[in-house]
């Protein structure tokens, strides 16, 4: 399988515009098995007692803070927790053995992070004005790769290539996009390009040519994003010829 693609998708069944009921997610989750999938099942901090009573609980869970605190999880397998900075909040240290995401608008010019900490990127949302420009995402992008700083992505990454929705009337990332975008930006290039591209043959090409050092550090970068479709993701790179039937 292309190392880009590889434990490239979070769970993000319980979240919109999906918002599958819980035991509804838990077990679409239990039966998913694709290498494209991280097997991260994402958890508002709000609902970690439901997890708790559930009947399966995933082996890696990604808790997302919906709560004023960060609650105790130390009873569950979470390797990731994704939290909102605020300004003027200490960002405080990272759990042992957790890697802690700050959610930052992808304007952002700087951020002060704790040791190991990354940032993350909301890509769109249920509104026009979630989606940020090309230019915005390019930037946020660039200076993650500039400083070393792993990120993870959010929101409106429905399908591969760029495309748009008229039922909202905005133009949605594409994940595929925004995979090539990054590794443009380790190469030295400007990825904003790459995030407008509607050229689906061009990006699979784009994609298929990533040298294998670059393939490593994008993705290193690149840690994952959450999609609340989690067989769309691995359609899509069937469909463009870019994972096999049989690697799904």
């Amino acid at each position: 399988m292309n190392p880009l693609f590889k434990a490239l998708v979070d769970d993000a069944g319980l979240f919109p515009p999906t918002s599958l009921p819980f035991d509804e997610a838990l077990e679409r989750h239990r039966h998913d098995t694709s290498p494209v999938l991280t097997h991260r099942f994402l958890c508002p901090a709000s609902r970690l007692d439901t997890l708790r009573g559930s009947a399966y609980v995933p082996g890696r869970i990604g808790l997302i803070v919906d709560t004023p605190q960060v609650p105790d999880f130390s009873d569950l397998p979470v390797d990731i927790v994704e939290r909102r900075l605020e300004p003027s909040a200490d960002p405080g240290e990272p759990p042992p053995g957790v890697r802690l995401f700050y959610e930052v608008p992808p304007d952002t010019a700087a951020v002060a992070l704790p040791k190991g900490a990354g940032l993350k990127v909301r890509c769109g949302g249920l509104t026009v004005d979630a989606f940020p420009s090309a230019e915005s995402l390019g930037g946020f992008i660039a200076r993650c790769v500039e400083h070393g700083i792993p990120f993870k992505a959010t929101a409106g990454l429905h399908h591969a290539v760029r495309h748009f929705d008229a039922t909202l009337g905005v133009d949605r990332h594409g994940f595929l996009n925004l995979v090539v975008a990054v590794c443009e930006a380790v190469e030295g290039r400007d990825p904003v390009a790459a995030l407008k591209s509607t050229d689906v043959g061009g990006l699979v090409r784009l994609a298929q040519a990533v040298p294998a050092g670059t393939a490593v550090e994008a993705r290193r970068l690149l840690v994952s994003y959450g999609s609340c479709s989690t067989s769309a993701p691995v359609e899509d790179l069937i469909a463009l010829g870019l994972i096999e039937k049989d690697q799904a």
